[in-house]
């Protein structure tokens, strides 16, 4: 388990809770009218090294692999700081964490200077997540960005997904090549890492913990990843049940299929609105 003070908790009431690691700035719990709505692995390990398994990690600047540094980047294994604590406003509360380029950065990604801003909000039945990324140097750079959300699942088996048909997607899992979705509603009954090219900006997961029906609604970024590594890639994940992958879908939006340039002085803002249904 994570240090207290390496948590930060925002607390609507005592049915609605979020708490963000300051370990990658993760959100490793989102408690909807008392019921947990994102997977983290019984497995997942807090060392403030590793990245953890679970909840919803940031990847930036790089998603996938990466020649530069470690995989997805360096957000989601940096340590953040709490820029505003969580505050109330009415009925929703508030708190925003910035990573700031360091020395480690530096080195690792070509010297780019940035902030990185992520807002938390959560109200009734709603979590808002918020991006602002600010380019402070005189140099233009490139980076990719995601949202890596783990949702907890009763039964991965009945989960599905609107909002995919007719896209393009790369599937990883079958040589990277490029298909076309078919079905009005994904679902996922095997090992699957697929990335959605241009999603219309909502998207509806069905029969996650609790029966739940969650909404996702997506400003500014474009682009859908699923995936669920199923019992053969469960089984070599030292950080993962072997059995898990029947608990948790990850539906992910990002900004991933291209890199986004932003000019010296420019900033990228982004949003993801999961309202529960």
């Amino acid at each position: 388990m994570a240090a207290a003070d390496d948590v930060v908790e925002l607390n609507l009431d005592q049915e609605n809770i979020c708490k963000v690691n300051l370990h990658g700035a993760t959100l490793t719990s989102w408690l909807c009218d008392g019921t947990e709505m994102l997977f983290v692995s019984q497995q997942a390990v807090f060392n403030n090294v590793k990245a953890i398994r679970g909840g919803i990690p940031i990847v930036y600047p790089h998603f996938g692999p990466w020649e530069l540094g470690p995989q997805h980047g360096f957000a989601r294994i940096s340590r953040w700081t709490l820029e505003k604590p969580p505050a109330k406003d009415g009925d929703t509360v508030s708190a925003t964490f910035l990573l700031q380029d360091n020395e480690n950065t530096r080195q690792m990604w070509q010297d780019n200077r940035f902030n990185l801003f992520y807002t938390v909000i959560i109200g009734k039945r709603q979590l808002k997540l918020k991006l602002d990324v600010r380019n402070e140097g005189n140099d233009s750079f490139e980076f990719t960005t995601l949202l890596h959300t783990y949702f907890k699942t009763l039964d991965v088996n009945k989960v599905t997904i609107s909002g995919l048909k007719s896209l393009k997607y790369i599937d990883k899992v079958r040589q990277s090549k490029k298909f076309v979705e078919e079905n009005d509603l994904v679902t996922v009954k095997e090992f699957v890492d697929r990335l959605y090219i241009g999603s219309v900006d909502r998207n509806e997961v069905t029969n996650l913990n609790g029966n739940q029906n969650v909404v996702m609604t997506r400003v500014n970024l474009p682009d859908v990843v699923v995936w669920n590594p199923w019992q053969e890639k469960a089984k070599v994940m030292s950080d993962f049940g072997d059995e898990e992958y029947k608990e948790m879908i990850c539906v992910e939006a990002g900004y991933v299929a291209k890199p986004r340039s932003l000019s010296a002085g420019a900033r990228f803002e982004a949003s993801v609105v999961l309202d529960v249904i």
